[in-house]
């Protein structure tokens, strides 16, 4: 728990969190709408069929044999109806569910690949820093070494010797 306190980035939670606002508001403007608006505009036609059986029924009272076969084939018409609109209903949700779970899982991989970025960014930039520090090292030991004539003449003549022509 302290190591994701310490490793917590305020940017990445940032970035995150917008384009997770982002991706609900594209999904309410281009899929819950429409699907909504679908899905009432659905459920107006079956209302408007189920108007019209009972219109239908009341009128045939008086023909008792045509009307047990109406009442039957209106019936028969709203199960369809609400079997179609369940079916589109649970389609456009499987849908964007889909879709929702496809975009969260770019997400998640560009999230993995920034933080792969990051880490050899820092790696390199800690190697830099070695290097710079045992540079600075081998200068300042350098130069103790060479700090006087003696020492200066007894590594030129070593390093002749080793210089072979």
């Amino acid at each position: 728990m302290e190591k994701l306190i310490n490793d917590f980035s305020y940017g990445l939670f940032f970035w995150q969190t917008l384009l997770f606002i982002a991706l609900l508001l594209l999904l309410r403007k281009f899929a819950w709408k429409p699907i909504l608006d679908a899905v009432s505009e659905r459920e107006e036609g079956i209302k408007d069929a189920l108007g019209e059986a009972e219109k239908a029924r009341k009128e045939m009272h008086n023909l008792k044999s045509a009307n047990e076969q109406i009442l039957k084939e209106a019936r028969a018409e709203r199960e369809l109806l609400l079997k179609d609109a369940r079916d589109i209903k649970n389609k456009m949700i499987t849908d964007a569910k889909d879709e929702a779970q496809e975009q969260a899982t770019k997400m998640i991989a560009q999230a993995r690949e920034s933080i792969s970025n990051e880490k050899q960014a820092a790696i390199i930039e800690l190697k830099n820093q070695v290097a710079e520090l045992s540079i600075g090292i081998a200068k300042k030991v350098v130069q103790q070494e060479l700090s006087s004539e003696e020492k200066q003449t007894a590594l030129i003549e070593k390093m002749l010797k080793d210089l072979s022509l």
